[in-house]
């Protein structure tokens, strides 16, 4: 089989979850509802800081970009599945791809850092409770939320012109409902020896580096506790950073649940519907988690609707 050039590919293929009618309606009306309960939820989270004077601190500063993330991150992949559920459609143009998949990897990079970020902030709260608002000051945080980006945006974009060097052959069917960065180098025709060696030296070390941020991070964090006497003293310092280190382990618990299931599993088909617990799911229970564990941010939401 010849290989086509990359300028000739019009429109890749989205199998999607299930290819049954009735399941396409029953997924369509619940993957609606949590993307209105993620994107809602989020959008109240964001709001509720703006609006609370008491929340215009470092954590809350970055806690309402990492909402303003996991908006625009859900954003990329469900409306295009819900558009293509209606509309009985499967395709999405190579340019709308190569969109989704460069969007997809900047906000799923960026939630990576952010929560890295906020891992630090909460290690300067209760190991240098003293010099906090001195260490962690507006400059500061301007910083590592210009460094997120910025580390965000460079990788999806090595990855974006890594594809647009690709062909690809006449069988483009993804078996996915999203346009996944492994899976449409898979479709390629041409030698993808680059792309794979970018794609894991990139996971490997924008992953595993802001992983072990976070690991030294709480370590550190926990040791500090423990040096606490008073047991109230303890809940109180745990407390402070126990929204965080759940949606931490939501995160990375799904993500890694996921990578490694289908590298244990050859059906793509079931590592797509194993992805939707990261990309969908984790993203609508953040604001829970932030409004269900933090006393804040129950308030400010109390101010907001009253």
């Amino acid at each position: 089989m010849e290989p086509r050039n990359q300028t000739s590919v019009s429109e890749f293929i989205l199998l999607g979850l299930s290819e049954e009618e009735d399941v396409q309606r029953l997924l369509f009306g619940v993957f609606l509802f949590m993307y209105l309960v993620t994107f809602l939820g989020n959008l109240l989270i964001i709001l509720a800081i703006i609006t609370d004077s008491q929340l215009h601190t470092p954590m809350y500063f970055f806690l309402s970009n990492f909402s303003f993330s996991d908006i625009c991150f859900t954003s990329t992949t469900v409306p295009k599945m819900l558009l293509n559920m209606k509309a009985q459609s499967k395709a999405i143009t190579y340019e709308g791809c190569l969109s989704q998949m460069y969007f997809y990897m900047v906000f799923g990079q960026l939630d990576n850092f952010l929560l890295t970020v906020m891992a630090y902030d909460r290690y300067v709260a209760i190991c240098h409770p003293l010099h906090y608002k001195i260490i962690m000051n507006s400059k500061l945080c301007g910083l590592l939320l210009l460094i997120s980006w910025f580390l965000s945006i460079l990788d999806s974009l090595l990855h974006g012109l890594m594809i647009l060097q690709l062909s690809f052959c006449t069988e483009l069917k993804i078996p996915h409902f999203f346009c996944e960065l492994n899976q449409v180098i898979q479709l390629a025709c041409s030698n993808t020896f680059l792309n794979e060696i970018l794609l894991y030296f990139a996971n490997g070390l924008l992953g595993v580096i802001p992983l072990i941020g976070i690991i030294l991070s709480y370590s550190k964090i926990v040791s500090s506790i423990l040096k606490i006497s008073s047991a109230e003293g303890k809940y109180k310092a745990f407390s402070t950073c126990g929204s965080h280190l759940s949606v931490v382990f939501l995160f990375y618990g799904t993500f890694l649940g996921v990578y490694l299931s289908s590298a244990a599993t050859q059906n793509s088909r079931e590592s797509a519907i194993a992805s939707v617990m990261y990309t969908v799911v984790t993203p609508m229970l953040n604001p829970f988690i932030y409004s269900l564990r933090n006393k804040d941010i129950k308030q400010a939401l109390k101010k907001l609707f009253s």
